[in-house]
This record gives C-alpha cells, structure tokens and sequence, in this order.
C-alpha cells in the first residue's frame, strides 16, 4: 500500500524559520502538517500520540540539540535536518537521515528531499508488505505464507482454502480464528464464506468484490467496512 501523504512536525527554534518551513510543509500536496514546535522536548508527546511519518528537525536547537533529539527516539521515523552550518551534514548522515537542507531552504530542494522521503516511505511499506508472514499447517507441515500473497480466503467446511499468488492451501481453521491473526485493516470479511486481502481489490459493488478476474459474493451489510477502507487507504 502506497503512502499518499507523511505526517508531519516541524522542529525549529526560530519563529521566522518556522514560519518559513510551515509554508513550504503546507503548500506540498503530500504532506499532512500535525503541529510545529520550538523544541525537541515539547514535540516528543506528539510524536508518542500520534503516527508521525516525518520530522523536519532544526540541528542547532535550545535544551536539547537535534542530534541528542534525534539519539533519544527509539524508532525515529523519516528525518530532513536542516541547518545554517553545512558543518554538520557529514555527522548528519551518520544517523540514518533522509536528507539535509542549508538554510535559506529553497522551494526546489525543499521538494526534492520531500521526493527523496516519500521515495523511501514507499519502499519501507514494500519491505514491511514482503516481510509480514503467517506460518499455517499444510498437509501436517508448517508452512510460511506472505500476507502480501495472499489474495482472498474461502470458508471449506472445517477448512479455509488460503488462494494465493503461490497457489492455494487447505488450512484447518475457522474463518473467525485466522482474520483474528491478520493486520487490522488489510483483510475484511465481505461474506460469510470469504475474506478478501483489501490490497488485491481490483473492483466492488453492492453485492460483489473483483480481484483478478474473479467475482467473489459480498454481503449488503459489509459493503460499507470494505469501502470505508478502500477508500481512505
């Protein structure tokens, strides 16, 4: 799944930059402003509350430096730092940061390191997708499943039939039991007999959902929940 827009806070001690760099955040079609602070410490509550996917992070900041800021996150997530010194940008990318900005920030580069942000969210959320797996017993062996593979999931008397882009596997489980191991939000039961992984939807309408080719039965009363999800992700 795609990334349309990052999170965003801005971290700067100077009123003007701030100003400056809330303009610029505001203007870019793929960034979503959450709040802009004076200092590290006054942004850590909104980065533990809410789901920030980019920091604008000034280097020389008041209490804490950005570099110190930076140390005490224990997952950060992307980072432009952004400075007046080009001092510091070779122990800047010693922490793992998306790019750098030299103050005055110009519109164009300022874009160009939202590319380079939105490029790496994208292949984050490709590696997270690949990663994610399902071990599920096969003819008495244990089997790994991607959750990407996976296409849609049929009721089979006591068995689910998993239809992958793998092939397809008999598992011995109920319905309720295995979306009850899936991620919240990419898989959705549509019907009582199948549950269909949201990323592999080609089409839907009141009664029926499309994935590849095939038209599986949807139920009146979950057409809601699956649009609701398709459209907002």
């Amino acid at each position: 799944m795609i990334i349309k827009t990052l999170n965003t806070i801005i971290i700067e001690d100077s009123e003007t930059q701030r100003t400056i760099i809330t303009k610029l955040v505001k203007e870019h079609p793929n960034l979503n402003l959450i709040a802009d602070y004076r200092n590290g410490i006054l942004a850590l509550n909104s980065i533990r509350e809410n789901q920030v996917d980019l920091i604008l992070l000034d280097i020389e900041l008041p209490m804490v430096s950005g570099f110190e800021f930076l140390e005490s996150l224990e997952k950060p997530p992307l980072i432009i730092l952004i400075s007046e010194k080009a001092d510091y940008a070779l122990k800047a990318f010693d922490y793992d940061i998306t790019d750098y900005l030299h103050k005055p920030i110009e519109r164009t580069r300022f874009y160009t390191a939202i590319d380079r942000a939105l490029s790496k969210q994208i292949n984050l959320t490709r590696i997270n997708d690949k990663e994610e797996f399902v071990y599920v017993t096969v003819n008495l062996q244990k089997k790994k499943v991607f959750l990407n593979s996976i296409k849609w999931i049929q009721a089979f008397g006591d068995y689910i039939k998993l239809v992958t882009t793998e092939g397809n596997f008999l598992v011995l489980s109920t319905m309720k039991a295995f979306l009850n191991r899936m991620p919240e939000n990419q898989f959705v039961r549509v019907h009582k007999s199948f549950i269909v992984n949201v990323n592999k939807v080609d089409n839907w309408s009141a009664n029926k959902v499309e994935i590849d080719g095939t038209k599986l039965p949807m139920s009146r009363s979950r057409k809601d929940e699956l649009e609701k999800i398709l459209t907002t992700s």
